[in-house]
């Protein structure tokens, strides 16, 4: 069968490399199109759109780009008509896909969307949009089952695929060595894989550097992103690409941006402070329409602050040391990671990637 993937952004990329894989341990003749990145590419997929290209972060980023957007959207819909799939298979990113499942559906081609885009957050009633023209919706959230059941809307709870890509990953022992990293404890700083995050977030981040002089900070680059973004006048810091994994495995606590890179470094049982950043107009509007606690996924899953969120006003000098302080020794670091083991266990257990595939592919065989 023929399957076109969508991904926005690098874990999107990550969790539909693995869904590629999952998709061939059931259809092992399955041939695959792609909008992602290397690792869909990487797992067998015809790549035809990078990720980077489309990764506008904000209301008024997407505002500043329709024109790109509007593009972009027009050569994804002429693609997709030319491939024929037997489905469209979108990977969150909800402002792109949605649209894309809208036109799949007015040319009678099967969708299935694979991580729900964050409906129970803000802007609840697109569940309803998402019930008219999703065909199966494959949710990572075990509480996303009752959101959509409130809309007469039965969803696959799969479990979540991180667990999968962590699971598989294996930790390389001379990665201190060949990245020059001292003995030092190591602060591993996540700012982000969009441009405007790293612009926004990083130079935060790094303001608190010479209040811990007792350890060494660690950003994590992402390559797809210009190494001029990275450049900073903050002496004694280093710089790994692509290794976020790698370093968070020999992190002793973590400053990181919101968004799946806040579960991911939980996982990984690193102590954490959560930052955000955004556009002050694209922070009012959402500020006005999120309707849930927390912005990480981390106090999301957890229903209850596990990790400190400074976010926009809150993300200073100041607030930054003061957290990071709480986090490096102490009770605050102790009570964290414990309240981290009860995360563990909310998250289940590992084959997300290959559930999701064998019911696709079973979905599809038996044209239910």
């Amino acid at each position: 069968m023929k399957y076109f993937l969508i991904a926005g952004e690098r874990s999107g990329d990550l969790h539909g490399s693995n869904l590629i894989k999952g998709i061939r341990q059931h259809d092992a003749s399955a041939i695959i199109q792609c909008w992602g990145g290397e690792d869909m590419e990487a797992a067998g997929a015809e790549l035809l759109h990078h990720y980077r290209d489309s990764a506008f972060m904000g209301f008024w980023e997407v505002a500043k780009n329709l024109s790109t957007i509007r593009r972009q959207m027009k050569e994804c819909k002429e693609q997709i008509l030319a491939f024929q799939p037997d489905v469209l298979i979108l990977i969150d990113y909800a402002g792109f896909n949605l649209r894309m499942a809208t036109f799949a559906k007015q040319h009678g081609i099967r969708t299935f969307y694979y991580i729900s885009p964050k409906v129970w957050a803000w802007n609840q009633k697109r569940a309803l949009k998402i019930k008219r023209v999703v065909d199966r919706m494959f949710c990572i959230f075990p509480f996303e089952v009752d959101f959509f059941r409130k809309f007469d809307y039965e969803v696959d709870y799969v479990g979540n695929p991180l667990l999968d890509a962590i699971d598989s990953f294996t930790p390389d022992p001379d990665f201190r060595i060949k990245n020059q990293l001292d003995s030092r404890p190591i602060i591993a700083l996540l700012p982000g894989s969009r441009l405007e995050e790293v612009r926004r977030i990083l130079p935060q981040m790094l303001s608190v550097r010479n209040q811990f002089p007792d350890y060494q900070f660690v950003v994590a680059k992402v390559s797809n992103l210009s190494e001029t973004l990275y450049e900073t006048s903050v002496s004694d810091v280093s710089f790994v690409t692509n290794a976020s994994y790698d370093l968070l495995t020999v992190a002793h606590a973590a400053l990181v941006t919101s968004g799946t890179a806040t579960l991911e470094t939980a996982l990984f049982n690193v102590p954490e402070v959560v930052c955000y950043e955004a556009n002050g107009l694209s922070y009012h509007i959402a500020k006005r329409l999120i309707r849930v606690p927390y912005i990480s996924l981390v106090n999301l899953i957890a229903n209850q602050e596990v990790v400190k969120e400074l976010i926009q006003h809150d993300l200073t000098t100041e607030q930054i040391a003061q957290e990071l302080q709480k986090i490096v020794q102490g009770t605050s670091r102790e009570k964290m990671l414990r309240q981290y083991q009860d995360l563990h266990e909310k998250m289940g257990e590992t084959g997300a990637s290959e559930r999701a595939g064998r019911r696709m592919v079973a979905y599809l065989k038996n044209q239910d």
